[in-house]
């Protein structure tokens, strides 16, 4: 029997398919073990290269077969599907990802560690939380838009809604008073956990010395900082903060053909929520710098005489990230650029 080189597992809850191959890419076995059967048969193996899908459960399979003294791959789905033969089915699914893992200029997801993916769970609950408040409000908006009483959108505008219900004398029915007060309550509630979340948030965020690093340049606050730490790869797969920049997907869209360039939007490639609250915070910098004056002659003022504030708050999130690739990599706080070149 040839010697296996390389193991392409096909993830699932309960049901596992294998694919051992050789060097030369010959299959060697195909396996399809229930969840205990791969863990003892991965605990027997000697010590392989083994490969399998992002998943939810790749990070933590990372972990353990890395336990066990294997070397483990893990690559994005979207570049496994050119592997996959005629016929979709777990065998082909498995064998197309030891076949992908092999190529030479394959890209690899980091495996995160349990602390990381436990930081990702706090930001994602807090998403979560915070979508559940707005479906309310928009909720209690519409019902009350049925009696004629109308508020523009925005939490901000939640004060005339609960007024509504709070004046005994308006024309609004009983019933339906009663069950948008209860609409309230659930808002209130889901408020009062958001606030927990962006404590416990901070409290994480002075724990980590890289977050505390972070939230030294402008734009970058905990939850930004946090978002970094969890769901970014490790600044030193990146060569430089151009990479990084254009792993985010802050970076024009390329159709070029012929020598000619051509440049589109955005691509919004990569970690959508760390891109999304880097805009973000490059609007509110964007912002400030207008009140305290943006010289002219700058590049921040001349890209504000030329360009929407939207693509100026893109470009710079874009510099934002190559920044963050730097301050991260050398391990160094944020410094103005003005006081820099000074």
């Amino acid at each position: 029997m040839e010697e296996v080189t390389i193991i392409g597992i096909d993830l699932a809850k309960n049901v596992f398919q294998l694919h051992g191959a050789a060097a030369d890419g010959r299959p060697v076995f195909r396996k399809k073990l229930t969840r205990l059967q791969f863990q003892r048969f991965m605990a027997a193996q000697p010590p392989r290269t083994v490969a399998m899908e992002a998943c939810p459960s790749s990070h933590y399979w990372a972990r353990e077969l890395a336990k066990l003294g294997h070397s483990v791959k893990v690559i994005s789905p979207q570049y496994v599907t050119p592997y996959v033969k005629r016929q979709k089915n777990d065998a082909a699914d498995a064998e197309a990802i030891a076949e992908a893992a092999t190529r030479p200029h394959m890209r690899f997801v980091e495996p995160k560690s349990a602390e990381q993916q436990a930081r990702a769970v706090v930001f994602r609950v807090r998403q979560k939380v915070i979508a559940q408040r707005i479906e309310l409000v928009n909720a209690l908006r519409s019902h009350l838009y049925e009696f004629g009483y109308i508020a523009p959108v925005g939490l901000q505008h939640l004060p005339k809604l609960v007024a509504v219900l709070e004046d005994e004398t308006s024309d609004l029915p009983r019933p339906a008073r009663i069950a948008c007060r209860g609409i309230l309550r659930q808002i209130e509630s889901l408020g009062a956990e958001i606030a927990a979340l962006d404590a416990q948030i901070a409290e994480l965020s002075k724990e980590s010395r890289w977050a505390r690093l972070l939230q030294t340049m402008p734009g970058v606050g905990p939850i930004t900082a946090m978002a970094i730490e969890s769901f970014a790869p490790p600044m030193e797969t990146f060569r430089r903060g151009r990479d990084f920049a254009a792993w985010l997907g802050l970076v024009p869209r390329q159709s070029s053909s012929g020598g000619k360039a051509r440049l589109g939007k955005v691509s919004k490639a990569g970690q959508h929520d760390i891109r999304r609250l880097l805009v973000v915070g490059a609007m509110a910098a964007t912002v400030g710098a207008c009140r305290r004056g943006i010289p002219n002659d700058t590049w921040l003022g001349k890209l504000m005489l030329r360009k929407p504030r939207i693509l100026v708050a893109i470009a710079l999130a874009n510099k934002m990230a190559r920044r963050i690739w730097a301050m991260l990599t050398k391990g160094e706080s944020y410094r103005d650029p003005a006081l820099a070149a000074a």
